[in-house]
Formats: structure tokens, sequence, C-alpha cells
């Protein structure tokens, strides 16, 4: 028999601390209990406390349900049919996963080799029987803030890895992340025999603006142009990255020569009409494009990163030649000679 109840959560939660501005929601609960009267006495208590759970008969059940679903605290007894509690421990422990479950052994066995055994399984804590109702809250409740812990740490290395490729003025991606990512994309153009575009944006006349306005309106220009840029392209498949002072990359995968020149005019367009406040005026600048794409059907010499942001590098030139202002785009084949 499986049980699953899930409790609409109030701001009385137990596990939420008055002085304690974030409200976490409380964690699912697993239960794999093979005694019914005892099975029955958790489900009341959980109800009680307002904890959403999910009951089973034993083990295997328990296994199966863990695999199929998400939960964040197992309570498991020891002694169950077709899996025993520290099995189930063991097995939980084996699945790799991107967040922790707090796993609690029910039992009636209160000596330290047992307890001992049941943490060596993969068990966090326990509780003995018969139920205490006292003590199935206080340990529920050090679970949850636990858990919130670790989820508090989680966020905080995303956080750490997030600022660790970005550049701290504008947010976009820094040199190191564009060698590593660009390196990849060329791998999965070739592997996936899909085009990848290659974009540098050069902003015109820059010196001349640092000198004029000073750099506090420059370092704003160049947030101004990465919002535009980020909004010209595509969310989570394109990419941005800070390549110099006022140069920028912008990686186009699965997009051929066509879709790139018109991606770049775009962005050309939206740098040109969207100015920046100064103190003093309205500060309109514009941008140069070298656009260059990679086709692995007709590449047969296999480009580095270091070709593409050549070829780029030249057809940026050529535009800052013919005026800035504008794109010049180019497709790398076999005719293009050796780089």
């Amino acid at each position: 028999m499986i049980h699953e109840t899930n409790i609409i959560q109030s701001d009385e939660s137990p596990d939420t601390e008055a002085t304690h501005p974030e409200v976490h929601p409380l964690p699912r609960i697993l239960l794999a209990d093979d005694e019914p009267v005892s099975r029955s006495m958790l489900e009341r208590h959980l109800t009680k406390e307002g904890y959403p759970f999910l009951s089973v008969c034993n083990g295997r059940e328990a296994l199966e349900a863990y695999q199929r679903e998400s939960f964040q605290i197992v309570i498991t007894d020891w002694l169950m049919p077709e899996m025993d509690g520290t099995a189930l421990c063991r097995a939980i422990r084996s699945m790799s996963s991107d967040r922790y479950t707090f796993l609690f052994l029910l039992t009636s066995r209160n000596s330290p080799d047992a307890i001992v055994e049941g943490l060596e399984a993969g068990a966090d804590d326990y509780i003995v029987k018969p139920l205490n109702p006292a003590e199935l809250y206080v340990r529920l409740k050090g679970a949850c803030r636990i858990l919130n812990l670790e989820a508090s740490l989680q966020r905080s290395l995303t956080e750490i890895r997030e600022l660790s490729v970005r550049d701290p003025l504008t947010g976009a991606f820094n040199r190191g992340y564009l060698d590593h990512q660009l390196e990849h994309e060329i791998q999965r153009a070739y592997r996936y025999r899909h085009p990848l575009s290659l974009v540098m944006c050069d902003l015109d006349h820059f010196k001349k603006l640092n000198d004029t306005y000073g750099h506090q309106t420059g370092d704003e220009v160049l947030k101004r142009c990465v919002a535009s840029i980020s909004s010209s392209i595509r969310n989570k498949i394109d990419w941005v990255a800070r390549y110099g002072g006022e140069e920028f990359l912008i990686a186009l995968p699965e997009t051929d020569a066509a879709g790139c020149s018109i991606v770049a005019e775009r962005m050309r367009q939206q740098i040109a009409s969207d100015p920046t406040d100064s103190p003093d005026t309205m500060i309109r600048i514009t941008a140069s494009f070298g656009a260059v794409t990679l086709d692995p059907a007709s590449d047969c010499t296999r480009s580095t990163v270091a070709d593409l942001i050549q070829r780029a590098d030249i057809c940026l030139y050529q535009a800052k030649q013919n005026g800035r202002d504008r794109v010049v785009a180019e497709t790398l084949s076999p005719a293009d000679g050796e780089f």
C-alpha cells in the first residue's frame, strides 16, 4: 500500500525560525515501514506538522519511488521484507544526485554497535521506536536546517562559478570562458556537421569617447553595449564574451552565414539606436562587426579557435577601413587557404 499526502504549508511551518527572513518550503519525505501501526502513527505526525510525504510498505517500493520521484528526506524502518533499511540507505547513497538526501533509520536497536552500523550504511540520523512525537519533531527540524544550509551552500557555489567566468564590469563572459567554450563549440560543430558563426564587435571611436566624457561614462557605454547585444541574440544558445577593452566576441552556434549576417546587422542597429545617458548629454555610439561562419561540410582544414578569431578580426578590420558602423561577413571554406 502506498499513501501520499501533500500539505499546503502556512507561515507557521516548523522549519521557519521567527527571526529568519527567508521562508523555506518543507521538504518532501519518503516513509518506508512494513508495520501498519508504526507507519500509521508516523503518517499522522507528519500530517500534523505539515510535511508532504509518500508512504510505502517496504524497502524495494521505497527505492523504486526514490528513483522515480524527488525526496529530500527518507525515513526508513530497519527491518523490512525484500530490502531492509540499511540496504536502502546504501542504494540511495550509491546514486548520483545534484542535491543531498537526509536519511533516517527507524529502529528499536539503540545499542552503540547498531547505531554505528546504521550510520556506516549511509544514514544521517536514527529514530528509536516506540516513536516519541517530540523527538521526531526535533530531529526533523534539525534535518531541515541541514538541508537548508546545504541548499544555501549550493546557491553560493553556483554564484561563485558564475562570477569566475564573467567580466565584472559588463556581465559578459570573460576571456577564460571564451577560450574554453569556443573550443567546445567548434568540436560540437564538426561532430554534428552544423555551422558555427562568430562575430567580433568593436565600438567605434571609443578612445575619443573616454577622453571626452571620462572612463565612468565609458564603462556605462560598455555595459549598455553588452545589454544591446544580449537582447539581439538567443538566450542560452548564443553567448557574448569580452575579448578586450571595447571588443566583444559573439558565438552563434548552429547559425549559417545568412543567419549570421542578419544577427550581426540586428546587433549593429540595436547599438546605434540605444543611447547611453550621461550627466550632460545622451551619448550615441556605433560599432563595427566582423563575422565569419564555419561550415564543417566544406572546411577540410579543421579550423581552430585562433583561426576563427583571426578571420573575424580581418573582417572587422575591413569594416573599420570601409567607414565603420557596418558588418563585413565571410564564410570559411577550403578556398580561403591555410590558417
